[in-house]
C-alpha cells in the first residue's frame, strides 16, 4: 500500500472508533479487534463477538507513554524505564484504572495498558488520541490467529471496518509480555 492509502485506511478507521464501532486491525503483535476504550456499548460488542465473559479483561493500546497516564491514576516511576528498554511489546497491569470504560476495568481497579510502537497501530493511536482496546481477533478460546488469513469469517463480520494494511504480511507475530506493576513498582512476569 502507499502512504496515502495507509493515510486513507487509518481515516476510516478512526472515523469507526469516533462513531462508537469496532475494528479489526494490525497491532504491535497480533490482529486485534479494538474500539474506543472509553465506550462500554462498544466494548460490550467486542465481549459479544469474541463470546466471551467480560470478566475476561482486555488491554488497551495507547499512542506514548505520556498518553498512559490519562488512563492511570498513578503510574509507577519504573514503568517508564520498563516501557523505554522493552525490546519486545509489554504490556503493563496496572492499578488505578480511570476514564476508561467500566468494563475494562478489573474488580481490583487494574487495567492492561500498552504503548505500540508499531507503524499502524501507533498512528491510529494517535490520530485517534484516546486509547483502544485491543484484544485478539478471535472467538474466546479459540487459537489466536498469527497472520490475517487465519482470522475467521465469524469475527470479519461482526466488526464495522477491516483495516486494509498489512493484511498480507505473512510474518507470524506473537502475543506480548505481560507484566504486573504494582505501585510500590513490585512487579511480576505474567507471560514472556
Amino acid at each position: 500500500m502507499t502512504q496515502k492509502e495507509i493515510a486513507e485506511d487509518i481515516r476510516r478507521a478512526v472515523q469507526v472508533l469516533r462513531e462508537g464501532g469496532i475494528i479489526l486491525y494490525p497491532t504491535d503483535t497480533i490482529w486485534g479487534i479494538g474500539c474506543d476504550a472509553s465506550c462500554e456499548d462498544a466494548v460490550q460488542r467486542i465481549f459479544r463477538l469474541k463470546q466471551r465473559s467480560d470478566s475476561k479483561a482486555m488491554l488497551c493500546l495507547v499512542d506514548s507513554a505520556a498518553r498512559l497516564q490519562r488512563y492511570v491514576r498513578r503510574v509507577p516511576d519504573v514503568a517508564w524505564d520498563l516501557i523505554e528498554y522493552a525490546e519486545r511489546p509489554l504490556t503493563l497491569i496496572l492499578d488505578g484504572a480511570v476514564n476508561l470504560a467500566p468494563s475494562l476495568v478489573a474488580a481490583d481497579g487494574s487495567v492492561g495498558m500498552r504503548v505500540t510502537r508499531e507503524n499502524i497501530s501507533h498512528e491510529l493511536c494517535y490520530r485517534f488520541q484516546r486509547a483502544v482496546v485491543s484484544t485478539s481477533a478471535n472467538i474466546s478460546g479459540q487459537p489466536s490467529p498469527a497472520i490475517f488469513r487465519e482470522i475467521s469469517d465469524e469475527i470479519r463480520n461482526g466488526v464495522d471496518y477491516i483495516m486494509l494494511s498489512r493484511q498480507n504480511d505473512t510474518r507470524p507475530s506473537r502475543p506480548s509480555q505481560i507484566m504486573r506493576l504494582r505501585q510500590d513498582g513490585e512487579f511480576s512476569i505474567l507471560r514472556s
